[in-house]
């Protein structure tokens, strides 16, 4: 290391060297008639800075409105689907569409659900 320099000539690491550098190529530009350079770079990083978050937040409020949780009405197994789309329940497979942001099932009026239960044969002798 030089000991004849001061130190607050001496900017090796510093980012401050790095901005400043930035910042005369800038004032140049602009005193030159590119101006239009320096903003586009600035609209640039703006938007490099900007656009993600606003992505984040519209992709949240998007996904709020067009999410819905809720049970399936023949399982009670709770699942998340889309809004608009007809789907069927994960667990026991009812094929089911969204109202009023509760699952609904998708049947005929009229239809009749019936369990069945195994029966044990048992043969009589005659």
């Amino acid at each position: 290391m030089n000991n004849q320099y001061p130190k607050l000539v001496w900017m090796n690491n510093s980012g401050l060297g790095c901005l400043l550098t930035f910042l005369l190529l800038g004032l140049l530009l602009g005193s030159i008639g590119l101006g239009w350079v320096v903003n586009s770079f600035l609209i640039l990083l703006g938007a490099i800075i900007l656009l993600p978050i606003i992505s984040f937040w519209g992709l949240r409020w998007w996904m709020r409105r067009n999410l819905v949780e809720d049970q399936c009405p023949v399982c009670n197994y709770e699942f998340t689907a889309f809004n608009s789309i007809e789907c069927n329940c994960p667990s026991c497979g009812e094929p089911l569409q969204i109202q009023g942001g509760h699952f609904q099932r998708i049947t005929p009026p009229g239809t009749i659900d019936v369990e069945a239960v195994e029966v044990s044969v048992k043969q009589l002798e005659d």
